[in-house]
């Protein structure tokens, strides 16, 4: 896997450009520690994001529900 490639990617993946920068500079630098501790983070904040909108697509179902029961 060309790691280099995939860390050009993040921004698909939600990341912001200063933590790419800093990704970049841990990957250049040998870094992998502090690399996979940030890559771990974005990707905790990526799952919030789902959460949030898996509560939100709850709350349309529920109110579907609601309707289509006072029809």
């Amino acid at each position: 896997m060309d790691t280099e490639k995939i860390l050009e990617s993040l921004s698909d993946m939600g990341c912001n450009e200063k933590e790419i920068s800093f990704m970049k500079k841990m990957y250049e630098e040998g870094d992998t520690d502090t690399l996979l501790r940030d890559l771990r983070k974005c990707r905790c904040h990526l799952m919030d994001e789902l959460h949030d909108s898996q509560k939100k697509v709850d709350n349309m179902d529920f109110l579907i529900r609601q309707i289509q029961k006072e029809k």
